[in-house]
């Protein structure tokens, strides 16, 4: 059992919903990264998406479109990141997983790049610019390995679509909240019940939602629907904001521990 699964097989024991925050790996340095990791996993993270910095990131926007042009200038590659999550895994044993896009991937080898992640201590994968119908080698490799890999739904995704997302995807089922990139935080084009409701026709795997979360009410709100929170653009604006001062990791936990509360409601 993965700890992705071991992670959502407790809470839903307890009847929690997982709080999973993603931040840029790099940003703004490697050191802070890992610190942040860890004060995540303290404010009441379930698992942390760590994200790949790439200079096209087609479904980021502005906010951590920059903080991977942050970390690129600090010379961030997937190299050091395999590195910082090796070390990390001296400390904690919260599920790690890598979000990023296709190419540096490709460049890697599929092979060589998965097999390198799982001897990291990474749980998981989420490739955002491959679709589940491209991903056949790259998900060879990851069960193989022991490695989730996990893909997304948007609430325009077809019928056939979602039938083999709920199929393909292991560790959780990656929904967007609406067809945009991340940060976005307009409400007006979501049908997520009905996304959700055909999901749960399919599959018993566990749901996350993600994009345009940026409050403890619409964490809460999204918890309510599913059983995964991911928010992404909010936290690393305050990484943004606060740099490498000696606020970052008190102001980032606080408001990572807010996030957290309102997720996981009985």
């Amino acid at each position: 059992m993965s700890r992705l699964e071991a992670r959502f097989k407790k809470l839903k024991y307890e009847g929690k919903k997982a709080f999973i925050p993603f931040i840029t790996a790099g940003d703004p340095n490697l050191d802070l990264t890992k610190s942040l990791v860890l004060e995540l996993e303290k404010r009441g993270a379930d698992a942390i998406e760590l994200g790949v910095p790439f200079s096209d990131p087609i479904a980021d926007g502005p906010v951590i479109q920059r903080s991977s042009q942050r970390a690129l200038k600090e010379g961030i590659s997937l190299l050091k990141i395999l590195e910082l999550v090796r070390e990390l895994r001296q400390k904690t044993e919260i599920p790690l997983i890598l979000m990023g896009y296709y190419n540096p991937i490709f460049k890697f080898g599929e092979a060589e790049f998965v097999k390198r992640c799982s001897q990291a201590g990474l749980d998981g994968l989420i490739v955002a610019d491959l679709p589940p119908e491209e991903a056949n080698d790259l998900k060879k490799e990851a069960d193989k390995n022991g490695l989730d890999l996990i893909f997304l739904l948007t609430p325009v995704s077809s019928e056939e679509r979602i039938k083999l997302v709920s199929a393909s995807s292991t560790g959780f089922i990656y929904c967007v909240s609406y067809t945009g990139i991340t940060g976005d935080e307009r409400k007006g084009e979501q049908d997520l019940k009905e996304l959700i409701s055909k999901i749960r026709g399919l599959t018993s795997k566990p749901i996350g939602i993600g994009f345009g979360i940026s409050s403890a009410s619409s964490a809460q709100k999204a918890a309510s629907l599913a059983d995964a929170v991911i928010v992404g653009s909010a936290i690393v604006k305050r990484i943004e904001k606060y740099g490498d001062s000696k606020n970052l990791l008190s102001e980032v936990g606080t408001f990572a521990e807010r996030l957290a509360r309102a997720t996981s409601f009985d």
